[in-house]
């Protein structure tokens, strides 16, 4: 398995905005895969967010994370997040979502970021609690119950 940028392999923005589309598309109304498609045309990025870090193994699309701009409006002082963190059904279980996190906490570092910030509607923390996130606070967010959390780089 090899962590790759997006913006490396741009053929699989179709994966993503079906894994997208396919777990958070309910969220807010309207939003089509042709939206998610779309939209991940400006994570093409390796030095600059944002941007999505990606696992493959050989031709295949194992997991993403996003590294991006301020996640949820309610909060405009906390710039950086971890977002769009997914893994594909098959390939779960094998620490990959920890590898693609931290490959994103790594470049957030060399990018001169401090603080990331998450949410997860995992109430727990779950796996990030694992990987040295700190809960702030939990929050409704479009509809949905989320753990804010946080992470020093």
């Amino acid at each position: 398995m090899k962590l790759e940028f997006l913006s490396e392999n741009p053929k699989a923005i179709p994966v993503l905005a079906r894994w997208y589309f396919d777990e958070w598309g309910h969220i807010g109304k309207g939003r089509t895969l042709e939206d998610f498609t779309q939209g991940l045309h400006s994570y093409l990025n390796t030095d600059k967010i944002p941007l999505i870090v990606l696992a493959v193994e050989g031709t295949e699309i194992l997991a993403a994370a996003q590294l991006k701009y301020r996640e949820m409006d309610r909060y405009p002082e906390k710039e950086h997040w971890l977002g769009g963190v997914y893994v594909c059904r098959k390939h779960r279980g094998r620490n990959i979502a920890g590898k693609v996190i931290n490959r994103v906490i790594s470049v957030a570092e060399k990018l001169g970021v401090d603080k990331l910030y998450l949410q997860t509607e995992n109430l727990s923390g779950g796996l990030y609690s694992r990987l040295g996130w700190q809960p702030l606070e939990c929050v409704n967010n479009l509809g949905i119950d989320v753990l804010v959390m946080e992470r020093q780089i």
